[in-house]
């Protein structure tokens, strides 16, 4: 197996005149992406393709004119890969794996400059970025693999003003691990984060809810202040970022928990197949459902089991989990989500939660053992969904 390419991410403190250089890379990045763009959409109008080769010979020329002449004064890299993610960008959207790229803007984009090899030094756990005499003030929270070399060093500030920068390289410390016969089903939820259908219930933290005072206080505040770009209005903004990224954080510390511990487990994990860009639409449920982080989660679990050989099954969204019996297989009509426990007609008292799971880890052994796997939901021209003529076929 090759080795894994993982991003080291860490926080740092620049210097007055190390923030200053990257600032002004940020703002040159962000022109470029921008100039970039609108080239290529005006040459999209003509029924024109622009590649990547001649948006860099564009660079070329923007950097000899006076008007831009100021993009000499950053590193060429970063000016360069951002074109190269708007290549990336562009292939997608012909792909149909995403919309139109957007332009970015200088006050709600996410401020970052990514270096290749040719960008930095790093040498003895000191990084230094081009156009800059002194290393970063790194703070290490946690050791590089022993013999780290990165690819590409990404710097970025967040809205809260906090610094990052993110090492990729190889970690040849990520292997598979020893294959066991434990599978699990996952049932998301509200009430509680998760269920399996080992009866254990992991409880929500609501981590928004726990700072939903702090935040509405700080938004008041933000309201308060006069439109533009005065310094009270963009202090008051930073305190609204700090609240948010402090909710951020202890939710990804904590789902981050959750995907290893169950990974770690299990040699199988079945999942559901949610929509949550939809179900977010419902007004009385799109903070609780963006607070539970159900897309993040499955997120996480994917890369995971991907790194260790686990292997992830998400089980088609129209499954009825929660309406089935797991005893006796009789499907119910109808389960109003006010109904936490019902009594089946076989005399079997079901939790609501445990039974989905344990039908959602039924449900996929039957797709595993007919050789399928993490797979977006398709119909088949009858409509009938493809989970129920996989478990179909399975139980034939």
């Amino acid at each position: 197996m090759n080795n894994v390419k993982r991003a080291f991410k860490y926080r740092f403190c620049p210097t007055d005149a190390q923030a200053a250089e990257l600032s002004r890379t940020f703002g040159c990045v962000r022109k470029v992406y921008n100039l970039a763009l609108a080239a290529r959409t005006e040459a999209w109008t003509r029924q024109e393709r622009v590649n990547y080769n001649q948006t860099s010979a564009m660079l070329t020329a923007w950097k000899k004119t006076e008007e831009l002449a100021f993009l000499n004064d950053v590193s060429s890299v970063p000016l360069q890969q951002c074109l190269r993610h708007l290549q990336t960008a562009f292939t997608n959207f012909f792909g149909k794996r995403a919309k139109y790229p957007r332009f970015k803007s200088r006050k709600k984009s996410r401020k970052s400059a990514e270096y290749t090899t040719s960008g930095f030094r790093f040498c003895d756990g000191r990084l230094t970025l081009a156009k800059m005499s002194d290393s970063l003030d790194i703070v290490w929270s946690r050791p590089l693999p022993e013999g780290a070399k990165p690819s590409t060093v990404t710097v970025s500030q967040d809205a809260a003003g906090r610094w990052f920068v993110s090492l990729l390289c190889d970690d040849p410390t990520i292997k598979p691990l020893p294959d066991t016969d434990a599978a699990v089903g996952v049932d998301v939820g509200l009430d509680h984060l998760l269920t399996l259908s080992t009866g254990e219930k992991i409880a929500n933290p609501r981590h928004e809810r726990r700072d939903r005072v702090a935040l509405a206080k700080a938004q008041r505040r933000l309201a308060k202040k006069a439109k533009g770009d005065g310094a009270n209005r963009c202090k008051a903004r930073r305190k609204v970022a700090k609240v948010y990224a402090r909710i951020a954080d202890r939710r990804r510390d904590h789902l981050h928990k959750l995907t290893t511990r169950l990974v770690r487990e299990n040699q199988t994990i079945v999942i559901e197949d949610l929509t949550v860009r939809n179900m977010v639409k419902n007004r009385s449920l799109a903070r609780a459902i963006s607070d539970a982080a159900w897309s993040e989660f499955r997120s996480l679990l994917e890369y995971k089991a991907q790194w260790y050989g686990r292997e992830v099954i998400a089980v088609d969204r129209f499954f009825p989990s929660s309406r089935l019996c797991s005893t006796c297989g009789t499907l119910q009509d109808k389960m109003p989500l006010h109904v936490r426990t019902w009594t089946c007609d076989c005399g079997t008292t079901h939790d609501r939660d445990v039974n989905a799971a344990r039908n959602l880890l039924a449900a996929g052994r039957a797709v595993s053992a007919c050789g399928a796997g993490v797979r977006p939901q398709r119909s088949s021209p009858d409509g009938q969904s493809a989970m129920k003529q996989e478990v179909s076929r399975c139980e034939m």
